[in-house]
């Protein structure tokens, strides 16, 4: 007969982590900041990053050796030396975030409160791996995260908390990103002490309305603008800052990284055909789409860095030159 575990101190719990990029890191390091303590981080192994290709640690792996942390990086979580890793930290809850490995049930079921997940989504809607990316590209008004129980489906577990934001009309994944880790940081430090003291019961998911964010793939950025003003508009938002919108112009092929919607945008069909740089300043580009026009804010021609539309058109008269698809 297993020994009773003893009673947990709710404002005190021993936490293991499990996470990879910044987002997770922004919640490592509120973690730290916190009551509870931080026994050990699993983080993926070091990859290959850069033009010299040099192994590099994750964002997670970085804040935990800062702060004296024990660090775990297993291939998998499904052989037993992993596993006994795990245990040994005598963890009462294991948080997960953006971790990039699956969780076997013997993982899930190891901790006293089981595993916690911080998805940067309203459940069900963008469970899977880029609901950031997803969200933006749909024209979503608003995310948000959910603080979630694992099980062994993918994002599938009951809900505990849910905090809701809304999407700005100009807002990049990379602007929603920053504002979602640090949404999600502070989710997690609500959840916890209610998680463990049962004042936060858990909500199962309805399976209406449930969607899947697929990862992105690199072909998903080649812009074409005979698509609709709005359509663009969210590609470039979404593929910011990977993997960056583009469409070729003057034979090269050009990034754009930011755009603005044109107000008024309807009934502006003209003679040029969509792609068609119409009109330049000091701030954008403006450009005729498949339903109006759209307005590139920052670019970056190869081998360049990013500049503004001023910047980037220098010494180019860009009117009536035309963007095609890559």
């Amino acid at each position: 007969m297993s020994p009773a575990r003893p009673a947990l101190n709710c404002r005190n719990l021993q936490v293991a982590f499990a996470g990879t990029p910044e987002f997770a890191a922004v919640a490592l390091d509120a973690l730290i900041a916190s009551s509870h303590d931080v026994v050990g981080v699993l983080t993926q192994p070091d990859r290959p990053a850069g033009r010299g290709r040099k192994l590099t640690p994750s964002a997670v792996k970085l804040r935990a050796e800062a702060a004296g942390i024990v660090v775990q990086q297993p291939s998998s979580l499904r052989n037993a030396a992993a596993l006994a890793e795990l245990a040994a930290l005598h963890a009462d809850v294991l948080v997960v975030a953006a971790y990039g490995l699956l969780l076997p049930q013997a993982v899930l079921e190891l901790p006293a409160l089981g595993c916690l997940n911080i998805h940067a989504s309203l459940l069900p809607r963008w469970r899977g791996a880029a609901p950031i990316h997803r969200a933006v590209l749909a024209g979503d008004a608003c995310t948000g995260v959910s603080i979630m129980q694992m099980d062994a489906g993918l994002d599938t577990g009951d809900v505990l908390l849910e905090r809701r934001l809304e999407i700005g009309a100009d807002e990049t994944v990379a602007e929603l990103h920053d504002r979602l880790a640090t949404l999600g940081a502070g989710a997690l430090l609500a959840a916890l002490p209610g998680r463990c003291d049962g004042s936060l019961q858990p909500v199962p998911q309805s399976e209406e309305g449930a969607s899947y964010a697929q990862k992105l793939t690199k072909a998903e950025a080649a812009l074409d603008f005979a698509e609709s003003s709005q359509l663009i508009h969210r590609k470039v938002r979404a593929f910011n800052p990977w993997p960056v919108a583009e469409a070729e112009l003057c034979g090269e092929r050009v990034r754009i990284w930011q755009s603005r919607a044109v107000e008024h945008n309807a009934g502006t069909a003209d003679e040029h055909r969509p792609g068609t740089i119409v009109e330049m300043s000091s701030t954008a580009l403006l450009v005729r789409t498949g339903d109006g026009l759209l307005e590139l804010l920052q670019l970056q021609w190869p081998g360049k860095k990013v500049q503004d539309a001023g910047a980037f058109a220098q010494g180019r008269n860009l009117v009536g030159e035309r963007f095609n698809a890559t």
